[in-house]
């Protein structure tokens, strides 16, 4: 009996499906039906029966305001997945409790995608008052203090693409909203080895984050420490709360391989 090649048993629609996913990489966050009609070289009533599908299963959404697909929650989740199998939440979680059993403020790890920085993983303090879970939402790098982590350690040429398609909103008085005025915060967060959102996002809340690496020395996410700003004072951060978050840095570091 001869046997077939597995190419034989491709499923042209799944393929498709497959391939419609794939447009949404780099910078591409959102699609409308005629481009990806374009890019697939589908019809676009194929391409409408294929977002209705994966919009059914959670995997696309449609924005309301625009019209367009994004990804859906489910493709975080299989994402997710993924990471957790190659280790990084795995061994981040122990890291996590143990920063909020010496801190007793919120803890999270975080990743970059896309100008934005979703978080993954979180561990709560057990204080009334406390940060609200963001763990799968998408918050802009410039003004989060996960999302300075990694902006600081990109290539110039890197930096600058994000930087000058980057739409700058105020939404507090200390917001960095400017390119000046974020590069400047951004060599201090390459000399000091983490970064701090002094209530840049939300009035209030203050955050403290370092690089996670791997052992190939890549920047792979960010471990961050938050809470309220009445908590979290200047001498708080740099007695106790900076030394934590670096000494968290490094112990996961290690964990995923990078060399002490």
């Amino acid at each position: 009996m001869v046997k077939k090649d597995k190419s034989e048993y491709i499923i042209q629609a799944v393929s498709h499906a497959l391939d419609l996913l794939e447009q949404f990489h780099d910078d591409v966050d959102e699609l409308g039906v005629t481009e990806l009609s374009k890019r697939l070289k589908l019809h676009k009533n194929n391409v409408f029966r294929l977002l209705a599908t994966l919009e059914s299963r959670g995997y696309i959404e449609q924005n309301k305001a625009t019209e367009n697909y994004r990804l859906g929650l489910k493709a975080l989740e299989l994402g997710q997945t993924f990471i957790k199998q190659m280790g990084l939440l795995r061994q981040a979680k122990p890291i996590l409790e143990r920063m909020v059993e010496e801190s007793n403020e919120t803890s999270y790890v975080a990743i970059y995608k896309e100008n934005h920085i979703v978080y993954l993983d979180v561990v709560e303090t057990s204080l009334t008052v406390r940060v609200v879970s963001r763990v799968g939402s998408r918050l802009p790098a410039y003004c989060t203090a996960a999302g300075k982590v990694h902006l600081a350690h990109m290539s110039e040429e890197e930096l600058e693409e994000v930087l000058s398609a980057q739409n700058f909103i105020q939404h507090t008085p200390t917001t960095l909203a400017s390119k000046n005025a974020l590069n400047a915060e951004l060599v201090k967060v390459r000399e000091q080895g983490y970064a701090l959102d002094n209530e840049e996002l939300d009035q209030g809340v203050r955050c403290i984050s370092a690089p996670i690496r791997d052992y190939t020395r890549r920047i792979v996410g960010a471990i961050s420490i938050s809470g309220p700003s009445m908590r979290i004072s200047d001498e708080r951060l740099e007695k106790e709360l900076i030394p934590l978050v670096l000494k968290a840095s490094a112990d996961l570091s290690t964990r995923l391989g990078y060399p002490k």
